[in-house]
């Protein structure tokens, strides 16, 4: 696959949605046609291939090579690179993030989620040491290959300061 050129704002929009995160994990550990893609999200296949194409013009999503659907049909598989972990911050991702993690969590069987919530106060240094910790085993699970047996897990990570408390 050819990288698109740089391009933070086109990346910015790519992401800026809901839907396209949703699909992008979808395709994190194996590829699906627009059509699965479509049939998990309960989405228009049209609506999902919009978001699809946008996906793959910004590298988040790849083509595979095409195989034959259940009745003969020529079907395009998507697989997500990954390089969606490495694109910078930009506005309103927090909120996108969120609304796809919810939507995700309305979705999982009650008896998965596990939950904290905690209160702490940091000095600067202890705040660098979190955050450093944080996106080092971030970074691990994310440069990991997939176990083949593993059960899929969502993570969501928030860290801000408590208004309420200042």
């Amino acid at each position: 696959m050819t990288e698109p050129a740089p391009d933070p704002d086109a990346d910015a929009r790519a992401l800026a949605s809901t839907l396209r995160l949703r699909i992008l994990r979808i395709c994190l550990d194996e590829s699906h046609t627009n059509r699965e893609i479509a049939e998990r999200l309960g989405k228009n296949p049209a609506t999902v291939l919009h978001h699809v194409r946008t996906l793959v013009d910004r590298g988040f999503l790849a083509a595979e090579p095409v195989r034959r659907g259940p009745r003969g049909s020529r079907e395009v598989p998507y697989r997500a690179t990954g390089r969606s972990w490495r694109v910078p911050e930009f506005p309103g991702q927090q909120q996108v993030m969120l609304n796809a993690f919810l939507e995700e969590l309305a979705e999982a069987p009650e008896d998965s989620v596990v939950m904290t919530r905690l209160g702490v106060r940091l000095s600067p240094d202890e705040h660098a040491e979190l955050m450093r910790r944080v996106d080092e085993f971030f970074a691990e699970l994310a440069d990991r290959e997939p176990t083949a047996d593993g059960d899929p897990y969502s993570i969501l990570f928030a860290l801000h300061l408590d208004a309420g408390r200042m």
